[in-house]
């Protein structure tokens, strides 16, 4: 793998993130019924990007203390005000607008697989039924420049079925967060095509969507199906869709 050349952003903060990590795990385990399972799945060092499926709010922080290695997440820069977006930063989690080019945060991801350190990326974009009917091309771009391996996470019990987008699961419930087999790709300098990102994009988010097949049947749950009606989040129309499978 080619080494990447140094970016000029800083490495997002990391104190907090390593350091907080057992103890809100600690926490959520009190809380919650939670079971990691196959974290020996993800590489143990070296560059990785973490790709979870999103059904609700807590996936995020899921995503961040409960995966195999400390993540830095794409987050959306809506969730970055007031005091959460000042805990946001110290621990590490990296803005992302949605709706627009943000190569502010395709740096910070850069630098962090860069550094040999993990990326966290929700690749439906939004909060839904969790089952990558949606994909964005994020995953795909940093696995081709970085040639990191992608990691699917599948995320089951974090919002039951009829809950809203910002909804938690009541206290005891069971969380199953399932980490998936390793994808790669060849390490793509540019000049990028199109054609190739977007023959790339499907190859992985056909891996994804078999990921969460198997996650389901390890553990035999289902996702909670779809928002409440009228409780969607914005999201751009950018990447694949599954009922036009291949349009971008």
């Amino acid at each position: 793998m080619t080494a990447l050349p140094p970016p000029s952003e800083e490495h997002p903060r990391r104190a907090m993130l390593h350091g907080l990590r057992p103890v809100f795990r600690a926490g959520v385990g009190l809380w919650w019924d939670l079971h990691v399972h196959g974290a020996d799945r993800a590489p143990a060092d070296g560059p990785v990007v973490f790709a979870s499926n999103h059904i609700g709010w807590l996936d995020g922080p899921l995503l961040a203390i409960c995966a195999p290695r400390p993540v830095h997440a794409l987050t959306k820069t809506e969730m970055f005000a007031g005091r959460m977006g000042a805990f946001l930063r110290g621990a590490g989690q990296i803005p992302l607008d949605r709706f627009g080019a943000d190569p502010s945060a395709l740096k910070s991801c850069v630098r962090v697989l860069g550094d040999g350190g993990a990326v966290g990326i929700f690749p439906e974009g939004t909060r839904g039924p969790g089952t990558h009917d949606v994909f964005h091309h994020g995953a795909t771009y940093l696995a081709m420049v970085s040639g990191a391996p992608v990691v699917p996470v599948t995320m089951i019990g974090t919002r039951v079925p009829g809950g809203g987008t910002s909804s938690l699961p009541p206290r005891g419930s069971r969380i199953d967060v399932v980490v998936g087999e390793a994808w790669r790709t060849t390490q793509t300098p540019w000049p990028r095509t199109r054609e190739h990102t977007l023959a790339t994009s499907a190859l992985l988010w056909q891996h994804l969507r078999d990921e969460l097949s198997r996650a389901l049947s390890l553990t035999g749950r289902a996702l909670p199906g779809p928002l409440p009606a009228g409780d969607v989040e914005d999201d751009p129309d950018t990447g694949f869709v599954e009922q036009h499978r291949g349009a971008s």
